[in-house]
C-alpha cells in the first residue's frame, strides 16, 4: 500500500487565504462552519482540494468536512455564476406561478437547478421563502428582487444582466 500523499494543484493565492482563514479561528475543528462560511465567502463554493486543506489544517478527517459542506444546502462544491438567480418556490410564489418562472429562466439560460451557464455568469437555484410573498412571484437575481413576475419578463431580466457584461 502507498501512502504518499496525493498534491492538488491550487494557486498560491487561494492556498494562503485559506490557510489565513483557518489560522483566524485558531485552527480550531470546532469553528469547521465558520472556516467554511468565510471561505465561501471569499472564493464562491468550496472545491475538494480546499475541503482538504481545511481538513488538514484543522486537524480532521477530509471526510467530516466533506459531510458537512454535503449536508448544509447552503455549502456549494460548484462554482456559482457572477449573478447567482433564485426562484421562489415557497407557496404563496408556487400558488401564482412560481414553475413557470423557473422554467422560463432554465429555458433563457439553458441550464437545469443547480447548474452554472457555460460562460460563468448565471447560476440557477430555487429556494423555499425569499420573504416577499406579496409580491409572488419573486426571484433573486445578485441579490436583487423582481417580484410579480411572468414567465415574458425572464428574458429582459436576464438581458439586463448580459448587456452589464
Amino acid at each position: 500500500m502507498d501512502n504518499k500523499k496525493i498534491i492538488i494543484k491550487m494557486k498560491p493565492e487561494v492556498r494562503e487565504k485559506v490557510i489565513e482563514i483557518c489560522n483566524n479561528f485558531g485552527n480550531n475543528p470546532g469553528e469547521l462552519i465558520n472556516v467554511l462560511h468565510q471561505t465561501q465567502d471569499f472564493l464562491g463554493y468550496l472545491p475538494a482540494e480546499v475541503q482538504e486543506l481545511i481538513a488538514e489544517r484543522l486537524h480532521m478527517p477530509t471526510a467530516k468536512v466533506y459531510g458537512v459542506v454535503s449536508f448544509y444546502a447552503f455549502f456549494t462544491m460548484t462554482p456559482k455564476g457572477k449573478y447567482p438567480v433564485s426562484v421562489c418556490m415557497g407557496t404563496a410564489c408556487y400558488v401564482r406561478g412560481g414553475e413557470k418562472i423557473l422554467d422560463a429562466f432554465k429555458k433563457e439560460l439553458g441550464v437545469e437547478v443547480g447548474q452554472t451557464d457555460a460562460n460563468g455568469l448565471f447560476s440557477l437555484t430555487s429556494l423555499r421563502c425569499v420573504g416577499a410573498c406579496g409580491l409572488a412571484p419573486v426571484c433573486l437575481v445578485d441579490g436583487k428582487v423582481y417580484g410579480r413576475l411572468a414567465p415574458a419578463m425572464v428574458k429582459d431580466i436576464v438581458k439586463e444582466y448580459r448587456e452589464m457584461e
